[in-house]
């Protein structure tokens, strides 16, 4: 039998060895399974004459609490004060209204750059502070899962857990064979709850289109439908540990072995429990740490955005919720990644548009960046390309938003997401999980690596593809000779940031100072 460590980034020394075949028949098992569970969401997601009454009568009063408390409270105190208290209470209430709103909350926590500030660092308490089931709820899931008693499965079981999220909660315990595991548990009842509430918000969501005044939410169907999809297969946890065999094989596959996945057991995978083995490290903030243990703060960055860029465009599969508690740097600076519940998955037919979108731009190809959108279906199939080029001013000198004025900042924003919504314009899911990726990746940089120049790391990205897979893409998306640029044009990466200045390098405290000089300006237009 092979060891699982040859054709998967796991741990070279594992206390158990993932079989090979026993790994392939679960991937099969699950492809069906996936289906169907897709299939479940869209009826979910079908429009209603009725919602379910009494569960949208709890929320809408609820929430409605909360802006009353808030228009009474802190509406006139200032800006910022006026957010903050909003993002609290509305936090507070997502809390009580349970699993459904407190996975919504998080997702809308890891969309900075999407979402307002406040907003953000508001709901990202949501991803460690929510309310742990008790010990006897946890314990009889597990024995209803297992059809037997939890003592004849592991010698010991921690009471308390380590981490309490929307969906699921997860424990400490050792196998009744030794292994040191941890044990994902789902939280009882979640299913049926978040059934009801995917019915009253698919209902309520058509008649909040314009009512909202942040662009991220100025369509929330299709908000609500890629909550839906994310949240549908993360209610089965086989499908998560089929995401966890399937990123391993991916990372080996692509010889990406500074990244690792923690084993699962499969023998012991049900709908609502899953094991998997222990993993310790440093957290990925920890920079005094990680500088302290002799690890380079920037290669991890490098490791990571080569991993993630050859998994979403070569292999069509990249974990889909990056963030702080979902990954932490092992002693030997390989990165471990946690938590595999949302996972981008693209089709075929996706992932040969998501590559000719990311490389036409990076090359500066507009009207094939347009293709793409509709082809992942961001934009409508049967859109004239020329005329959106044409409208939106893309083929049109770069438009650098630091040396505008205020007024034509906010009126070019504005105009902007007008259009895009006459146009249809929506985000796909896998897309949506690729560009809150991104946003992670950006606060990551801050965190580790402010200095790194972006143009070198783009550059380095761009080249590793090319060398290694150039052959594939240029066959893939059906270029001739030559048109497959051999190294990324600077010009073109200072574009895509809005920057028209001559500069050969560009830092992500470069970057920052702009959005500072964006957001100041923004702010003086509204007061």
């Amino acid at each position: 039998m092979r060891d699982d460590s040859d054709w998967g980034s796991f741990l070279e020394a594992g206390q158990w060895n993932v079989d090979e075949d026993l790994a392939e028949e679960f991937l099969k098992a699950n492809t069906e399974r996936r289906k169907v569970i897709r299939e479940y969401a869209h009826d979910l997601l079908k429009p209603k004459k009725i919602p379910p009454i009494s569960r949208l009568l709890v929320c809408l009063t609820k929430l409605f609490s909360a802006i009353t408390l808030w228009y009474i409270f802190d509406k006139r105190r200032g800006r910022e004060k006026s957010r903050q208290g909003i993002s609290r209470r509305l936090r507070l209430r997502f809390v009580k209204l349970g699993s459904t709103y407190i996975k919504l909350g998080q997702i809308i926590s890891s969309g900075r750059g999407l979402f307002p500030k406040e907003l953000v660092d508001e709901f990202a308490l949501l991803r460690d502070r929510v309310p742990p089931e008790s010990y006897i709820d946890i314990k009889n899931v597990i024995e209803e899962d297992y059809s037997r008693p939890l003592e004849s499965i592991f010698s010991t079981f921690d009471r308390e857990p380590i981490a309490a999220a929307s969906i699921a909660q997860v424990h400490r315990a050792t196998l009744v064979t030794g292994e040191n595991v941890v044990v994902k548990v789902q939280r009882p009842r979640v299913g049926d709850l978040v059934r009801k509430d995917i019915k009253a918000l698919s209902w309520l969501a058509p008649r909040l289109v314009g009512r909202i005044p942040v662009s991220a939410l100025a369509n929330p169907p299709a908000l609500v439908e890629v909550f839906t999809e994310t949240i549908v297969e993360e209610l089965d946890f086989r499908l998560e540990a089929d995401n966890m065999i399937s990123i391993a094989k991916m990372l080996a596959t692509a010889d990406q072995r500074n990244v690792v996945v923690p084993r699962p057991r499969l023998d012991l995978v049900t709908k609502r429990v899953l094991v998997m083995e222990q993993m310790h490290g440093l957290a990925f903030d920890d920079v005094v740490g990680i500088k302290d243990a002799g690890i380079d703060p920037k290669e991890l960055l490098r490791a990571g955005l080569v991993a993630f860029a050859e998994g979403s465009l070569i292999h069509g599969i990249f974990h889909g919720d990056l963030h702080g508690g979902n990954l932490f740097i092992l002693e030997d600076g390989k990165t471990a990644l946690l938590d595999f519940g949302i996972t981008g998955r693209f089709t075929e037919s996706e992932r040969r548009a998501f590559m000719r979108l990311l490389i036409a731009g990076i090359t500066g190809n507009t009207r094939q960046q347009v293709l793409a959108l509709c082809e992942l279906g961001a934009l409508p199939q049967d859109l004239d390309i020329d005329m959106v080029i044409k409208d939106l001013d893309l083929d049109g000198p770069v438009k650098d938003p630091t040396k505008m004025s205020n007024e034509q900042l906010a009126q070019e924003m504005s105009l902007l997401t007008k259009k895009l919504l006459d146009y249809g314009a929506k985000a796909p899911k896998e897309l949506m999980l690729f560009v809150k990726n991104l946003m992670f990746l950006d606060g990551a940089t801050a965190t580790l690596a402010p200095d790194i120049d972006i143009i070198a790391e783009i550059q380095n990205v761009y080249l590793h593809l090319v060398k290694t897979h150039g052959s594939k893409i240029v066959n893939e998306l059906g270029l001739n000779n030559g048109e497959l640029k051999p190294e990324v044009d600077a010009e073109i990466v200072k574009s895509t940031f809005g920057v028209t200045d001559n500069v050969d390098k560009l830092t992500y405290e470069d970057i920052q100072k702009r959005r500072e000089l964006i957001k100041k300006r923004m702010t003086e237009k509204r007061k």
